[in-house]
């Protein structure tokens, strides 16, 4: 027999219409968060082009675009802890539950979006890197809260934990059930914790961190190559010449061996890749008739000099940098959106000349060595001035580290 009263039966109804009508809202947020991350990701308009896309004046200039993120992200996240305890727990208050979505909908839902379309507007100050990365741990936050909203009982009951064996697996992995609503909101916590250290660190911090997230890309590119220039076969390997037809068969075996396991596993990550090719890649011929190790003893000497510049850039010019963004007519975002490219381009390179190594591959190495190093020297050329001023002592630091990459 059905206890449920037409007064809850209504309560019941008002909740589905308006869980429907949150998630239609998050689903747009998601749209327009999206559509500014493909709006990053194009080239930076032409001189021509910037007078027509100058008209489209910065919303809202006054307003901290990080800060705002910060505050509907606290905000949000104070709401999804009451909402997940409420659709766990008996009794199921439907009420309860429609006055925590409506201050979502009319607060940090907004907000979030708001803060998104500020920091990515073609006239920000907030350069492409900093609103692509906000954008991208804001749509995180949008997604969790989705997952969350989705949860809420249609029913009028609370969720349980699902039984063992009842179709899925102990602790609900479809979602379902107390341990999935709270596996949900421990995520959606990340989340929005992320996006407040991001904003706390502001402009010049964010781009420290990445910075040095980079120099430790490049500096694992030089240690893995430096290992890998330290093996050498075993001495029957390299000197029997009777084996010869025996080692093709045993390599060509390895080979086998290695891209069945590649398929196997189906190994997406760069990282995992790179390892594999190391454990099965040549080593250097004790001849070395293409003279690879004195290619990878310039390479290395190189990429000494490059993980100093990444760090010397952290320090001496991006730590100088205010939270907030520079002033309007500035041209400071312009130069950071350069420089940024080029220091995220650089540990790509780097990658795909360590697989030339191993491939022993003397015209790609010296082809890519060119562009790495290339794009090295016009990455401080692009630093060698401070942000206000012609001259300051780190750039005759990069002086000197043009030369000696030169020289290296």
């Amino acid at each position: 027999m059905s206890t449920t009263t037409p007064a809850t039966a209504t309560g019941l109804e008002a909740l589905n219409n308006l869980v429907t009508s949150t998630l239609d809202l998050i689903t747009r947020l998601e749209s327009v968060v999206a559509s500014l991350t493909a709006e990053n990701a194009r080239p930076s308009p032409s001189s021509s082009s910037s007078t027509t896309s100058s008209e489209q004046t910065n919303l809202h200039p006054e307003i901290n675009p990080l800060l705002l993120a910060s505050d509907a992200s606290t905000l949000l996240r104070a709401h999804a802890t009451k909402l997940s305890l409420l659709i766990i727990n008996e009794p199921f208050t439907p009420s309860a539950i429609i006055s925590i979505l409506r201050q979502l909908t009319s607060g940090p839902l907004p907000g979030l979006a708001s803060a998104a379309q500020i920091c990515g507007n073609p006239s920000s100050q907030w350069t492409k890197t900093i609103s692509a990365d906000l954008c991208y741990r804001i749509s995180r936050v949008l997604k969790e809260t989705r997952s969350l909203v989705e949860k809420i009982p249609r029913d009028g009951k609370a969720l349980k934990e699902p039984p063992s064996g009842a179709g899925q697996q102990k602790g609900g992995s479809r979602g379902s059930g107390k341990q999935g609503s709270v596996a949900n909101t421990g995520t959606l916590w990340a989340a929005c914790d992320e996006l407040v250290a991001f904003s706390k660190r502001g402009l010049g911090g964010n781009l420290v961190k990445k910075t040095e997230e980079m120099r430790d890309t490049v500096k694992d590119v030089m240690e893995e190559l430096k290992e890998w220039g330290e093996e050498t076969g075993s001495d029957d390997e390299e000197e029997d010449d009777e084996d010869e037809d025996d080692d093709d068969e045993e390599e060509d075996k390895n080979v086998k061996d290695v891209t069945q396991s590649l398929e196997a596993a189906k190994i997406a990550d760069t990282q995992a890749m790179l390892d594999d090719l190391m454990n099965s890649s040549s080593y250097i011929p004790r001849d070395d008739p293409d003279k690879i190790r004195e290619r990878l003893e310039s390479c290395l000497r190189r990429l000494r000099l490059v993980t100093l510049l990444y760090q010397a850039v952290a320090k001496r010019r991006f730590k100088s940098l205010p939270q907030a963004a520079p002033a309007e007519g500035s041209d400071i975002p312009k130069r950071l959106d350069e420089i940024m490219v080029l220091l995220k381009k650089i540990p790509e390179r780097f990658g795909s000349l360590a697989l030339a190594f191993y491939e022993l591959d003397p015209v790609e190495i010296d082809k890519l060595m060119d562009q790495c190093f290339f794009d090295c020297f016009a990455v401080a050329e692009l630093l060698i001035k401070p942000w206000d001023g012609e001259k300051d002592e780190f750039s005759d630091w990069v002086v000197k580290f043009q030369a000696e990459i030169k020289k290296a």
